[in-house]
């Protein structure tokens, strides 16, 4: 892929990083505008890039601008503000009012859905981040060495009922089930914390499932559900047998360490048709 330089809004974790190796060995330039406070230093520091507070609009807009990006990528969780923490400058406001102070009220995907609008009436494209890191889109079937049984498939066919149901109302992507009880369920707090919560909730026998999905009619130019080592790592430690996950819906945040931390801990990892589950 070459074309003009990307933009890439990063807010934590590796893959801001992997996005752009993926963009510099297609012959693309890149700049990376790191979300303060979520944005790794050490990820951002091979790359050419700025940091700016999330609330300063009008920073981000002009370094992308002065950089000449013309393709926008958001990549990289960041925990949501609310309005007096966002402390919007005088762009954001105007970009605030633009789509009105309702969508902060609403889900994720909702406000993520406002960004992708307000960034292509800036004159940006914003495109996916599987666009560019191809190779990240969880496979379907089973990649781990450990294979779901029976029990594991009913909770997973009732997890993608509840994560459906959460997603249609823009609340979270993920819940966990075991013996076909819901134990937890993603809201703003985030699939790690939640796992610290199941924990603590879950019963003798089998272990439950993670399962994991994009929301009905999601943005998936932003906010793709991300599974990677430290998810798989505190899946374990919740006591769970394994993650499922949207086969093709999904990223991988390294395929092969992921593959690999499953196999250490031996839950398993599988991607799923949730329409044919």
């Amino acid at each position: 892929m070459s074309g003009p330089t990307l933009g890439i809004l990063a807010g934590g974790g590796p893959l801001p990083g992997r996005v752009a190796a993926a963009a510099e060995a297609a012959g693309r330039g890149v700049f990376i505008v790191g979300l303060e406070g979520f944005a790794s230093k050490a990820v951002l520091a091979p790359y050419p890039h700025a940091f700016s507070r999330m609330g300063a609009a009008g920073r981000i807009l002009e370094l992308l601008r002065a950089n000449a990006c013309a393709d926008i990528v958001m990549i990289g969780p960041v925990r949501r503000p609310g309005l007096l923490d966002l402390r919007p400058d005088a762009t954001g406001l105007r970009l605030m009012g633009r789509v009105g102070r309702s969508v902060f009220g609403g889900g994720d995907d909702t406000l993520l859905a406002a960004v992708v609008k307000v960034l292509s009436e800036e004159g940006f494209r914003v495109i996916g981040a599987h666009d560019v890191l191809t190779e990240a889109l969880a496979p379907s079937g089973l990649l781990s060495a450990t294979a779901p049984d029976a029990q594991a498939m009913t909770d997973i066919a009732r997890g993608v009922t509840v994560a459906r149901a959460l997603g249609a109302v823009d609340v979270g992507q993920c819940c966990v089930v075991q013996q076909g009880l819901v134990l937890a369920v993603e809201a703003i707090e985030g699939t790690d914390a939640m796992l610290a919560r199941a924990a603590a909730l879950c019963r003798t026998g089998p272990g439950g499932v993670l399962v994991k999905l994009c929301k009905p009619g999601q943005e998936r130019r932003a906010d793709l559900p991300t599974i990677g080592a430290t998810t798989i790592a505190n899946a374990a430690a919740a006591g769970l047998r394994g993650i499922a996950f949207e086969a093709g819906g999904t990223l991988l945040a390294d395929r092969n360490a992921s593959i690999a931390a499953a196999d250490r801990a031996g839950v398993f990892l599988i991607g799923i048709d949730p329409d044919a589950i």
